[in-house]
């Protein structure tokens, strides 16, 4: 099979983009999946997002983590409407659909504001705190970011919950309302440079802890910087928002 793919990236989230309104990839192959994602061999990418029709939305965005799993990706979301507006499918905003429902986006000159699900189950731990926002998120505030041991404490964490386990996101206070954060994802079983839907949960983990009062959030992540807004009231959080750049890498094809 011959395929033309986009490469994409979102604050150093990386995704292979696939334009499947034509319904001809092979989407029940996990092997082409993880084969399109492994660096070594493959593409290389964190994720696989494929964008179809639909007849309500502007599109479909359909995401597997690079081994085949399917879940939501903020940053892969961000990312999937910079291609949308690429194939001339919306404009500036948009209305698509994603495996946890609805979205609506906007672009501005290069950065894009997508609107999350609403989060109102919050588990708050004696050490760390626990939020859906798209998929599942652990959240733990450390000291020493720079040291501190991810990939081995991710990995640890990330089993320890139930199937099909957890996210894993390390937050070190900066200021008031700044939350420098290192993600182990699972799916990708590593350190990745940003994760969307994880700034997302740490965000609303500080509020939600009283670590802040802000509803403007400041996420500097490995590669580059993330803003969450919310609002909230009695603990349930919604017209929340990450916002950040998106930006296309480079086109190519491959066979399989």
């Amino acid at each position: 099979m011959d395929l033309t793919f986009y490469k994409y990236q979102g604050t150093g989230n990386d995704f292979v983009m696939i334009d499947n309104r034509t319904k001809t990839f092979p989407k029940e192959n996990t092997d082409i999946i993880s084969y399109l994602a492994d660096r070594h061999f493959g593409v290389g990418a964190d994720g696989i997002i494929l964008i179809e029709n639909d007849d309500d939305y502007d599109f479909r965005m359909i995401y597997f983590n690079a081994d085949g799993s399917q879940t939501f990706c903020g940053n892969g979301g961000r990312c999937a409407v910079a291609f949308a507006k690429q194939l001339e499918i919306i404009n500036t905003k948009t209305n698509f659909i994603a495996v946890d429902g609805s979205h609506f986006a906007e672009i501005e000159n290069g950065v894009i504001s997508l609107k999350m699900i609403d989060v109102n189950e919050i588990e708050v731990k004696e050490n760390s705190v626990f939020a859906y926002t798209g998929t599942q998120h652990h959240v733990e505030l450390v000291e020493n970011l720079d040291t501190f041991p991810v990939f081995e404490k991710g990995k640890e964490i990330r089993y320890s919950y139930s199937d099909p386990g957890s996210n894993v996101n390390f937050a070190q206070q900066i200021d008031a309302n700044t939350f420098r954060v290192r993600t182990y994802e699972k799916g990708v079983e590593n350190e990745t440079l940003a994760c969307g839907t994880g700034v997302t949960a740490v965000a609303i983990a500080m509020h939600k802890t009283q670590k802040t009062t802000s509803n403007l959030i400041a996420l500097p992540v490995e590669g580059g910087n993330l803003e969450v807004s919310f609002k909230e009231d009695n603990g349930n959080y919604t017209n929340v928002f990450l916002k950040g750049p998106a930006a296309f890498v480079f086109k190519g094809n491959i066979s399989f």
